[in-house]
């Protein structure tokens, strides 16, 4: 597994997927989950050299001494390191979920050094779109006649309404997956044991985002982005995925019939079909 040292010293690891095309550097969601989960995309490293990045504290990167530097502005120079270290002046970028902040600050600092840029179901904490409890419900509701629907729905009503509990979160994980099958909640727990919960609670803390500057920072980045939302998703729901898409000049929006907030497990083949041709 390669490595690399980021300005601090802390030693990250990348995995490379893919021997063809220009490499894509993807950065994970979770937030602070190892890239393990993100697979091969669904098979688009049939299409472009994947450069998964694991952020430190995750997967084979160390964690720092300085935990404070799992904050999301601050792990910028890490991704900023990557690209020095595979000696490359421009990157496309890749972020899902939670990595999509990391990503819309990447290119408020460094916008000259970003080519083509991919946000897939993304969060909007760096941008500041507000997400309603009511926007979130409506998006689910058109699997109201799911088996497991009245209790991840009720949990996702309490959530909304400020009555959450533990229980209640992994209640609502089914709406994630548009099939909630064995497969999924294998794929779930899994995923649940990848996330370093300590970096996790640092991401988003205190400092972490500036949505005025990086809101006018993203009208100003004029190449190609790609936004991709899961239809029935409630933790990117498509009327707020094209809000997001309006901060850019030059944005594509796409929705994905069917899908949740990992588009390429529901249907890899729409889903490289259209991240493909966005990157080609």
């Amino acid at each position: 597994m390669p490595t690399y040292s980021a300005p601090d010293g802390t030693r990250i690891a990348y995995h490379v997927l893919g021997a063809s095309g220009p490499p894509l550097v993807c950065l994970p969601g979770g937030p602070m989950q190892s890239s393990a989960y993100l697979g091969e995309l669904g098979g688009l490293s049939a299409h472009r050299q994947l450069i998964m990045l694991d952020p430190r504290g995750t997967g084979g990167s160390q964690a720092p001494r300085d935990t404070g530097s799992y904050r999301c502005d601050r792990l910028v120079a890490d991704v900023d390191a990557l690209r020095a270290h595979l000696g490359l002046d421009r990157i496309d970028l890749l972020g899902h979920s939670g990595g999509v902040n990391l990503a819309a600050l990447y290119v408020g600092r460094h916008p000259e050094r970003v080519g083509r840029l991919a946000l897939i179901t993304p969060s909007v904490w760096a941008v500041g779109i507000p997400v309603s409890g009511e926007v979130r419900r409506a998006t689910v509701r058109p699997r109201h006649d799911e088996p497991w629907f009245p209790a991840a729905y009720a949990a996702l009503e309490a959530i909304t309404e400020g009555r959450a509990t533990a229980g209640t979160w992994q209640a609502i994980t089914p709406f994630s997956y548009g099939r909630w099958d064995k497969e999924a909640r294998a794929y779930q727990a899994t995923g649940e044991e990848q996330r370093n919960d300590e970096a996790a609670a640092v991401f988003a803390g205190d400092g972490a985002f500036d949505p005025q500057f990086t809101r006018a920072s993203l009208g100003r980045f004029e190449r190609p982005v790609l936004l991709l939302a899961g239809e029935v998703d409630p933790g990117a729901p498509p009327t707020i995925v094209t809000e997001f898409a309006g901060l850019f000049p030059n944005a594509e929006l796409v929705v994905q019939p069917g899908a949740g907030h990992f588009p390429w497990r529901d249907d890899a083949d729409r889903f490289v079909a259209a991240t493909a041709a966005f990157l080609a």
